[in-house]
């Protein structure tokens, strides 16, 4: 399977480096950094966005993260982003059962804490079109969130949710995380 459009042949030099440390972090060929590369000032954003994701911020923990971004990932239906986000997920404590939950039926495990549990219905309104806040939601979350983890909540689902569409709108295949 192959991307929409191929890869430039000649990518700049600072983008080259930076392509570069994704590929040693990740082990894998970064398909959307490359292609990103056409447009030199979209790949620069999209990868200062990504060096600034959260990774474990006080009680928004490596889990709670990583169940928001595979949430989002599944949300968005991309094969690219449930591959990478899912990518050694039992290392962070989220089991089998709760990780097949984050397709569909999440409300029926009981391993969720609540906060957990608000996080991923906030997320999956996030990831949805068109977008709809619900008050009742939205009340629930801030009283189980401080103002920062639920800037941090939100802007988590928005970038796995930037990602999957830019990733879809420009056809690129699962990189093989989980192989």
């Amino acid at each position: 399977m192959q991307a929409f459009i191929r890869q430039p042949k000649h990518i700049p030099l600072v983008l080259k480096l930076g392509i570069w440390f994704s590929e040693q972090i990740t082990g894998k060929t970064m398909l959307p950094a490359r292609i990103l590369a056409w447009y030199p000032k979209a790949a620069i954003g999209s990868g200062i966005m990504e060096a600034l994701v959260a990774h474990e911020d006080g009680q928004m923990t490596q889990r709670m993260l990583k169940l928001i971004r595979m949430t989002a990932s599944y949300a968005a239906a991309c094969p690219f982003c449930v591959d990478m986000n899912s990518y050694e997920y039992r290392n962070v404590g989220i089991t089998d059962e709760e990780a097949e939950s984050l397709r569909g039926d999440f409300e029926n495990v009981i391993s969720f804490s609540e906060r957990e549990r608000l996080a991923i219905e906030y997320t999956r309104v996030i990831s949805q079109t068109p977008l709809k806040f619900y008050p009742d939601l939205v009340e629930r979350v801030k009283s189980a969130f401080t103002e920062r983890e639920f800037v941090i909540l939100a802007s988590t689902a928005a970038q796995v949710n930037y990602w999957a569409r830019l990733i879809q709108a420009l056809g690129i295949p699962p990189a093989g995380y989980g192989e």
